[in-house]
């Protein structure tokens, strides 16, 4: 049996203002984009290494989706991702004026930091020294 990550999920007020953030600080492509006869848009974007994982930018409909935007995991981070050149995604996202929410440190062979996206879900981003 073989089982793999599709899409995560990040709730947003706006598609395109998430997609030019992705975009922009984190290199996303569009890999599906449909808005329904409802009038729901479905997109998902992610990286060109792997077309089989990617993130689902859902506008929030429902008062309760809308109060979870920014904060859908508690405080905690909503993914992680990895990279193989962390100083360069680093100025990227200093060059963008992301904040940045845990200043760049080392753990456990890995150099590590923390950001925000426009609606002020945590991501990690990480490189191992290996």
């Amino acid at each position: 049996m073989k089982t793999q990550l599709g899409r995560i999920t990040i709730l947003v007020t706006d598609c395109d203002d998430a997609y030019e953030f992705y975009e922009k600080n984190l290199g996303c492509k569009k890999f599906f984009d449909l808005i329904d006869e409802n009038g729901r848009r479905y997109l998902h974007v992610g990286f060109d290494t792997d077309i089989a994982a990617g993130i689902w930018l859902c506008e929030a409909e429902t008062e309760e989706q809308k109060c979870r935007i920014g904060d859908q995991t508690g405080g905690k981070p909503a993914f992680v991702l990895y990279t193989d050149s962390f100083v360069e995604f680093y100025d990227n996202l200093l060059s963008n004026g992301t904040k940045i929410k845990r200043e760049p440190a080392t753990v456990n062979d890995y150099q590590v930091l923390h950001f925000v996206d426009l609606y002020g879900n945590e991501i990690v981003v990480a490189e191992s020294s290996k």
